[in-house]
């Protein structure tokens, strides 16, 4: 195949029956060319135009002194995504299933690190560094080739290759809405789970961010004042209990929109309430309000990619096979999310 990339065979997953159609037997994939970016102009040619990309690993939010788990987020989608009945009501024909890329190396070196020995940690870390250069490998010819990018699994950490690949291929800061009880904006300690916003940030490619649903109690005093002195600002999870979610999305969009700038709409299942993910919430935001959160988000014609960060079915209380099936339901909804708010681009003036 391709650099980095690996093939998904939506048969392995795909449970077929009679008189039926699935997703995994329609959704275009990745064609055999010359090369990467041969195969994705051929895709781009034949009508697609988002592109399904997973990351299989946890080694950011181990790195960030965190729960694993957030490997399995990629085939907990397939499982549930590929079974979906193939209607008229998903655009099938605007997808390309890209297939993940290989962290196989990175994960079995990250799975003898003792997060406990400093030098281990260190080593993680580096592993982390080593992974953001291998996403930008693999995204940053989606972008150059007109894509929209979903991203799916793995940790928040990715946040930060998706924006710096943005920015390469648009040549100006751009911004990011993330949904998230955590801002991201940790020191630049080394790279983790905690830190691709204050890394993208401190390195020119993102210029405006906002987080929605963060709490203040799950922030460090030195994170928050730190995204303060950035210029960067957050509606609270308890300002998000007092008003309408409708209320905070308009004044959300309407920021997005005076940006003018590329989007990414970020998105950490642990935001949502009882959401297997690497750092189970009971008090965050419903299914229906993260799912109006990308989609309205979506219908911006700046909006350039989704991430579905942190789901790790693993961590569900009822077991990884819970687990498996409430992250897969609750990431194909959410990408569902994404094709219905883009869909309304041409038929909606911007709000």
């Amino acid at each position: 195949m391709y650099e980095f990339v690996q093939a998904v065979d939506p048969q392995e997953w795909v449970k077929p029956r009679d008189n039926e159609t699935k997703v995994g037997q329609a959704v275009p994939l990745l064609p055999k060319a010359e090369s990467y970016s041969a195969a994705l102009a051929s895709a781009y040619s034949a009508g697609q135009r988002v592109a399904i990309l997973g990351v299989p690993e946890c080694i950011g939010p181990r790195a960030n002194l965190g729960n694993g788990g957030a490997q399995d987020g990629w085939n907990a989608f397939l499982k549930s995504f590929l079974n979906l009945q193939s209607t008229h009501a998903l655009p099938l024909q605007d997808l390309l299933l890209v297939g993940n890329v290989d962290t196989t190396d990175l994960m079995l070196e990250a799975e003898q690190l003792d997060v406990s020995k400093p030098h281990e940690l260190l080593r993680l870390r580096e592993l982390v560094a080593l992974l953001d250069t291998r996403v930008q490998h693999v995204v940053a010819p989606l972008f150059n080739a007109g894509f929209e990018v979903v991203l799916v699994g793995g940790g928040h950490n990715n946040a930060y290759p998706l924006l710096t690949s943005l920015h390469q291929a648009v040549g100006v800061p751009v911004g990011a809405i993330n949904l998230d009880p955590h801002s991201d904006f940790r020191p630049r300690e080394g790279r983790h789970s905690g830190n691709g916003f204050s890394y993208a940030y401190t390195e020119g490619a993102l210029g405006y961010y906002h987080v929605m649903s963060l709490h203040e109690g799950k922030n460090s005093a030195t994170t928050l004042k730190n995204l303060a002195d950035a210029g960067f600002r957050y509606h609270s999870i308890h300002h998000l209990y007092d008003m309408q979610f409708t209320d905070a999305m308009r004044d959300v969009t309407a920021k997005a929109i005076a940006w003018q700038a590329p989007l990414g709409v970020e998105v950490d299942v642990d935001a949502i309430q009882f959401a297997p993910a690497s750092a189970y919430n009971t008090t965050g935001v419903s299914v229906a309000q993260a799912y109006s959160f990308v989609s309205d988000l979506a219908s911006l014609p700046e909006a350039k990619y989704l991430h579905l960060a942190e789901a790790a079915p693993s961590c569900h209380p009822a077991g990884i096979d819970a687990g498996m099936q409430h992250a897969g339901q609750l990431l194909s909804e959410l990408l569902i999310a994404w094709l219905r708010g883009r869909g309304r681009r041409a038929s909606e003036p911007l709000r």
